[in-house]
């Protein structure tokens, strides 16, 4: 199921690319693996995926630890300062930093273990109250304090749209991140890239593409519906 879901999925981001103008290269396909087990991970490594989501960090260093080195992990929920010593070595990107404490806990904890780790500020373009993120308007102060940290590199912006059923509602959200990535770029700040636009999820992800992300997370899309009941879940 994994692999035939996987082609749907590449067909789809494909088009997208086409009707944008874009090239496939451009946009990175991230597999959100939250709450499946290890051997559909292996299924979908199999088709030739290496970049993988988690939500919690528990299920990054479970899977970390029985699955092959050579895999990109995603932090993409959110994060709690206390569990960031857990991670910091083993993720290639952080995509969920919402405050200048947590990522001088990062940068803490990069410097003390000598990596250095691309993250991404998120930022609740809709203005949820059930989303983390900071607003539109304080990214890029943030941005700007998160730059000067030792151990960390701001690589982009994330959003979380909302749940919607016609994707066009969310188009607004991810037409102003991607305005908003420009501003930023436009203030030249040091240590600074907005080269990473994480946007798009299973029910969005074309129109994400079409407004220019660089990375999609897609899980039912790929996996299937998620069990929250799976013994040990956390």
């Amino acid at each position: 199921m994994v692999k035939e879901n996987l082609a749907e999925v590449e067909t789809r981001i494909g088009q997208a690319c086409e009707r944008a103008g874009r090239n496939r290269e451009e946009v990175t396909l991230i597999a959100v693996s939250k709450t499946k087990p290890v051997s559909m991970v292996e299924e979908a490594i199999g088709a030739g995926i290496v970049d993988f989501g988690e939500n919690k960090v528990q299920e990054i260093v479970d899977k970390y630890e029985v699955l092959p080195r050579n895999l990109n992990w995603h932090m993409i929920g959110h994060l709690q300062r206390n569990k960031v010593k857990y991670i910091v070595d083993k993720v290639c990107m952080i995509h969920s930093v919402d405050s200048l404490k947590l990522a001088e806990t990062i940068s803490e904890l990069a410097v003390k273990k000598n990596v250095e780790v691309p993250v991404l500020i998120e930022v609740n373009m809709a203005g949820e109250d059930s989303k983390f993120g900071v607003t539109p308007e304080a990214a890029p102060a943030l941005v700007e304090a998160a730059a000067k940290l030792p151990g960390i590199r701001v690589s982009g912006l994330m959003t979380i749209a909302p749940f919607v059923e016609n994707p066009e509602d969310n188009r607004i959200h991810f037409r102003n991140l991607r305005k908003l990535s420009v501003d930023i770029t436009g203030k030249n700040i040091d240590n600074v890239s907005m080269s990473a636009l994480s946007m798009g999820m299973t029910g969005d992800y074309e129109v994400a593409i079409e407004e220019g992300a660089t990375m999609v997370r897609v899980g039912t899309g790929i996996f299937g519906a998620r069990n929250y009941t799976i013994p040990g879940n956390r």
